[in-house]
């Protein structure tokens, strides 16, 4: 597999009690380390960064004991080896609430069962060729967020299926560390887990300003964007074959988008509907799917 993408998380704020020329000072000191499966860097011009980058570790710490893929012991590696979850995390129930609101208004094009299809994708790249037609078939029968059954009591899943959220995972973890930093008195805060989540705006008063892809900036303040491209991460050497899988074919699309940037009051929902959005063929169809959450917006479209 092919990583042609990569991410990083970055937190960037200072205090609202703090005068805007501090914002003129040299950069203050940092950490830098891993997190999320990715470099991660933490900056936070505050007298009491030290302690509020500890709380900001901890949570992404205590966030990925619950939502990551790769802890043999998270709650959703539970889930996935047994097939049941009891008394599950708020967390992990939230986060799936919302993505099978999304996988319902987008017509099955966002779905977190995609899993057995994924490893299937990863393991035949490994052996340098793709699935065969009874492989997928197989994938896909196993695949479907409607028979996800969720509850305060238990998490359930079909024999056979696993759940993945990557698709809405790092949007999520935004959203979680944006309200550990609001807690903490911060309000001009620019979070960035591979999702983009700003709180307040830059220390001078102006929007943050975020790029996309293509190269266009967008101004952001008390909202989140996500981006999706669907070669951004590659199961081939040649670059064919993205990482977003059709949960309807199990394989990968031929979008029409070569990427798509949306802007909600949430990371984890503008994570999720990029990913359901470069399944979409048309503009209409995104729009329509944008209707069905008020206050999301479409900041960048462009055709492959």
């Amino acid at each position: 597999m092919s990583l042609t993408r990569r991410r990083f998380l970055t937190i960037s704020a200072v205090a609202a009690t703090l005068p805007v020329a501090l914002s003129a000072r040299p950069a203050a000191p940092h950490w830098v380390g891993q997190a999320l499966g990715a470099r991660a860097s933490i900056r936070l011009d505050h007298p009491k960064a030290a302690e509020i980058t500890a709380r900001c570790l901890a949570e992404i710490d205590r966030l990925e004991d619950i939502l990551s893929l790769y802890r043999p012991d998270s709650a959703l590696s539970r889930l996935n080896r047994d097939g049941r979850l009891e008394a599950p995390p708020f967390e992990l129930l939230d986060c799936l609430t919302l993505a099978r609101a999304v996988h319902r208004a987008s017509d099955g094009r966002f779905d977190v069962t995609v899993q057995p299809l994924w490893a299937l994708w990863a393991k035949a790249a490994t052996a340098g060729r793709r699935p065969t037609t009874t492989e997928r078939q197989a994938a896909l029968a196993v695949t479907g967020a409607d028979r996800l059954h969720l509850s305060p009591q238990a998490i359930t899943l079909k024999p056979g299926m696993a759940v993945t959220l990557n698709g809405i995972g790092q949007g999520y973890v935004a959203d979680r560390v944006a309200a550990l930093l609001a807690g903490e008195g911060l309000t001009d805060i620019l979070i960035d887990t591979g999702e983009l989540h700003a709180m307040g705006g830059r220390p001078d008063g102006a929007a943050w300003q975020v790029g996309t892809g293509s190269g266009r900036v967008v101004p952001l303040r008390e909202r989140a964007m996500a981006t999706s491209a669907p070669l951004g991460t590659t199961f081939d050497a040649a670059g064919r074959d993205g990482h977003i899988l059709d949960p309807r074919t199990g394989a990968p699309t031929a979008s029409t988008w070569r990427e798509i940037s949306i802007s909600s009051s949430s990371a984890a929902l503008a994570d999720a509907l990029t990913t359901a959005a470069v399944l979409t063929p048309d503009r209409a169809g995104i729009d329509a799917l944008l209707t069905a959450f008020p206050g999301t917006r479409l900041e960048e479209l462009v055709p492959a």
